[in-house]
């Protein structure tokens, strides 16, 4: 796991929307969005969209229009890694 992957998931305790992972980032989107494709493809994130309730099977294809309005939130694995680092 990356510093920035480390950083990433301390965000991600609970659901939280894009537009606040960019303001508590810093990221630019385009890199956010990178960041949480790769914790999605290491199965590491869960993503929302419409709503907080309704979670995603995570396509590469779908990801790229909904991951700026999507939400987000490290699943169990995610959470194990990033507190045994």
């Amino acid at each position: 796991m990356t510093d920035a992957e480390f950083d990433l998931l301390d965000e991600l305790y609970f659901v939280t929307p894009f537009r606040v992972l960019l303001e508590k980032t810093g990221l630019p989107a385009a890199d956010l969005q990178a960041q949480l494709g790769n914790l999605l493809e290491q199965g590491l994130v869960r993503y929302y969209w419409p709503d907080p309730d309704t979670e995603l099977a995570y396509e590469p294809t779908s990801f790229g229009a909904l991951g700026r309005d999507a939400s987000y939130l490290a699943s169990k694995e995610g959470l194990l890694q990033h507190n045994t680092r």
